[in-house]
């Protein structure tokens, strides 16, 4: 029985068994329209069975969404669209084998006129978009070009000088040899940005550019079961080897870091300085109005000890709200809800007196941290990234650290945003639409705002005896030096409460007759396996590096990876579906690695390994695996 036989067998039983389980569930599928049935893009439409929430998704730029795999039974539909009155459809039967449909129509807000303006509601039209692909090595940039707008735009067009967006070149990671390069160093990441922007871009009937598309960000969106920390670190290792699901010739090494949670009623107080961008790029419904129910999301659960500042920038930067305590949320909510989008982009000046309201309010042993909302069009003022590194740093050091909240589309400055989170000891969320806000600043807070370890590096060993190559899947702009690794002089990732991270090594076995490239011999040195190497059990050793947030001096630990290779029948729950994830990002960017992974692939992994989905972000998943499969197809077709 040939090889390719096999495959084609096993691919037909997949289907087949794709087939059995569709016929027990069922679809829902619906389109969105405002009250003169024009499509809405960007609704957020939640499924509720028994008041448990099973899905959520965001309509396309047809309005159309669909939801796939619900049991069946009477749902409650829910829809929610910035601008727009929140809807609600009771007892929406899905039956087994069928598909359910469903034309929602919305009623516009008349939003309350500030003082001297009249009322504004939500101005129709319709938008489109190009993609141009950059010079190798430069940034990817999106060209959205002027084009009537709808629900997306609001208030007229897109100008022609709010046309690109950057991406900063990626090139991924390929295998080593631990012969000649024994260690692997990088800096951890927890930012979320790259899942909800590939959403974003999905949702719109766009594959997203390949620049875009970084794994780790996709891995570390989702919680995993990973064991609580016990002791004295901030976090637990978690480490497990199982075959590789897309190359049985291969292995996979899952890492997990769980970091330990906070109880937010006693955690320290907030020091919290939003930095709003309020120039005319922001002046669209997915941007400034999305900025205003974000931060009134995270304002509703601020705690009478924690204070609240805004400052503005758009010609210039201004202090709208005074550093102002939570038990005055009406008086923060207010301010919040007046600020209005025009004029040009001054955010260097915002920052600098952002940083400035952050020090004078200064709350020692609590979290200071200024939260910068924008669409990263800085382009008057201290505007080159050089020079914002600059300052984000020297206030990093004096305690006060930076969260970065993107959004819109037209001209994202993906690369600038996450340059500026870096440097600034924070974390980076892109927020498509109101569901990602309350994840990032509600479900998911004490994460997004308190740091409880910094500049946390990992070094891995390998064995050669065990291991002939190893590559690293993802964190290509996280890579670091092996000598940097003891420096702690060197910045790297911020871990927040509660976070977890999630990292993946593609293993060749030592005994594999698969060929690698190999390094000419030496000629002053030998490079042999030792005898100790030959005896020992480990296949490697995970060796961190962390501070604490107010430390100068790192700590290390470390954890043996033992050479016990599991089959995919014994590997855990949380080892197949971040796998499934891993080839997600594999099939979207075209990966030379992918070997004989498939989307149907992809999707069986994530399928039947769902676990706790209590958010219903998982089963989300699904839905955009379907969406990336569909329009990979299509343009292939093209």
């Amino acid at each position: 029985m040939t090889q390719r036989f096999v495959l084609m067998l096993m691919l037909a039983l997949i289907l087949a068994i794709g087939s059995a389980q569709s016929s027990t569930t069922g679809t829902l599928r619906g389109v969105v329209l405002d009250n003169k049935g024009k499509a809405l893009a960007f609704a957020t439409v939640e499924c509720f069975l028994e008041s448990q929430l099973v899905a959520s998704v965001t309509t396309d730029s047809q309005g159309i969404f669909m939801i796939l795999d619900l049991v069946p039974g009477k749902y409650l539909v829910t829809v929610d669209h910035i601008g727009y009155q929140p809807f609600e459809k009771k007892n929406v039967k899905i039956i087994a084998g069928k598909e359910t449909k469903l034309t929602i129509k919305l009623k516009p807000f008349k939003e309350k006129p500030s003082k001297g303006q009249k009322s504004r509601e939500p101005e129709d039209g319709y938008y489109s978009s190009d993609m141009g692909v950059g010079m190798a090595g430069a940034a990817y940039e999106t060209t959205f070009y002027t084009a009537p707008m709808g629900s997306i735009g609001g208030s007229g067009f897109l100008p022609p000088d709010f046309n690109t967006e950057e991406y900063s070149a990626i090139t991924p990671n390929i295998f080593h040899s631990p012969l000649t390069e024994p260690l692997s160093t990088f800096s951890i990441d927890v930012d979320t940005a790259t899942y909800s922007n590939v959403r974003r871009f999905l949702n719109e009937g766009q594959l997203p550019p390949q620049n875009a598309i970084r794994t780790e960000e996709l891995l570390n969106y989702f919680s995993y079961d990973y064991p609580a920390p016990k002791g004295e670190h901030p976090f637990s290792v978690y480490t497990e080897m199982g075959v590789c699901p897309w190359n049985q010739n291969r292995n996979l090494v899952h890492i997990g870091l769980q970091g330990r949670k906070i109880d937010l009623e006693t955690a320290p107080p907030n020091n919290l300085v939003f930095l709003i961008d309020v120039s005319g790029s922001m002046d669209y419904p997915n941007k400034l109005p999305l900025v205003r129910q974000s931060l009134n999301l995270l304002v509703e659960n601020m705690r009478p000890q924690d204070k609240i500042a805004i400052v503005v920038y758009a010609g210039a930067a201004g202090l709208v709200l005074p550093s102002t305590f939570g038990e005055e949320k009406r008086k923060i909510t207010a301010a919040i809800d007046n600020l209005e989008a025009g004029g040009t982009t001054a955010g260097g000046a915002g920052i600098r007196l952002a940083y400035k309201t952050a020090l004078e309010n200064m709350i020692r042993g609590g979290n200071n941290r200024i939260i910068l909302c924008t669409d990263g069009d800085f382009n008057i003022g201290v505007s080159s990234t050089a020079e914002m590194e600059k300052l984000i740093v020297e206030h990093r050091d004096k305690g006060v650290f930076l969260t970065v909240l993107g959004y819109g589309m037209g001209n994202y400055k993906d690369d600038r945003l996450e340059t500026l989170a870096n440097k600034g000891n924070g974390n980076y969320a892109y927020i498509d639409n109101l569901n990602e806000a309350k994840k990032v600043l509600v479900n998911e807070m004490g994460s997004t705002l308190y740091t409880i370890a910094k500049d946390v590096k990992i070094q891995v060993e390998f064995n050669p005896a065990h291991v002939k190559a190893y590559r690293l899947i993802g964190y290509e702009n996280r890579l670091l030096r092996a000598e940097d690794f003891k420096d702690d002089t060197k910045d790297a990732g911020e871990m927040g409460a509660g976070h977890s991270v999630t990292v993946f090594y593609e293993i060749i076995p030592a005994g594999s007759k698969e060929t690698i490239a190999e390094l000419d011999s030496l000629k002053y040195q030998q490079t042999k396996i030792s005898e100790e190497a030959l005896k020992s059990p480990e296949l490697m050793t995970v060796k961190l590096r962390y501070k604490q947030p107010d430390g100068d001096v790192s700590i290390p630990l470390e954890t043996p990876v033992y050479n016990k290779t599991l089959g995919l029948e014994d590997v855990s729950e949380t080892f197949l579906f971040s796998a499934a994830v891993v080839g997600y990002a594999m099939l979207l960017s075209n990966s030379e690695h992918k070997g004989a992974l498939t989307w149907d692939m992809v999707r069986k992994l994530a399928k039947e390994n769902l676990g706790h989905d209590k958010d219903g972000y998982r089963k989300e998943f699904l839905t955009l695996i379907d969406q990336a499969a569909a329009l990979m197809k299509k343009s292939r077709q093209d």
